[in-house]
């Protein structure tokens, strides 16, 4: 039963891995192998399922056929936006620091963002199962957007243009939307 469990778990991961569409197909495969690996060291060859697995997920996701527009549609076109607007956008990192390198970054080369969108890999997953992405708002200085900030009501705004309803709630935009990029 414990087995069936572990394995269930890491057919789900492969499913994760191909729908968020954030690593390119080797680095899916190699990912997943290292979790059976882990997880399964009684597998011969991790390679070989890894890849089972992931195309079990492409064949399940080439039954369920996306809206035209995808909420991915949206996101890419508010975040394309929002970059115009001076902010950086930043899908699928570890952690904040991420978002402070970036920041730095930008100050060191004279960018003048206003500031950073960004989430993690594990708001994108949350984001395919229960449809709302978890976007974190900083300024430039790293403070975090709060309830009456113009630069908060701008992005929330820019979000509501491309169709995607949002909200802020506990230190982040919540996003209704279902990530979705295979």
């Amino acid at each position: 039963m414990k087995k069936q469990r572990i394995q269930q778990e890491l057919r789900d991961l492969a499913r994760l891995l191909l729908l968020s569409g954030l690593d390119e197909p080797a680095a899916m495969r190699a990912e997943l192998a290292e979790a059976i690996r882990s997880d399964l060291p009684e597998v011969v060859d991790a390679e070989r399922q890894a890849e089972e697995w992931l195309a079990d997920a492409r064949r399940d996701a080439a039954t369920d056929p996306l809206p035209v527009p995808s909420d991915d549609d949206r996101l890419a076109a508010a975040f394309a936006e929002c970059r115009r607007a001076g902010l950086a956008v930043l899908i699928g990192v570890e952690d904040h620091w991420s978002a402070k390198r970036e920041l730095e970054r930008a100050e060191a080369a004279g960018l003048g963002l206003r500031g950073v969108l960004w989430f993690t890999r594990a708001d994108v997953w949350h984001s395919i199962d229960a449809g709302m992405l978890e976007v974190n708002l900083w300024h430039s200085t790293t403070a975090n957007a709060a309830p009456g900030d113009a630069l908060l009501d701008e992005v929330v705004a820019i979000l509501a243009r491309h169709g995607l309803r949002a909200h802020f709630d506990e230190g982040r935009i919540e996003v209704a939307a279902r990530w979705r990029r295979n």
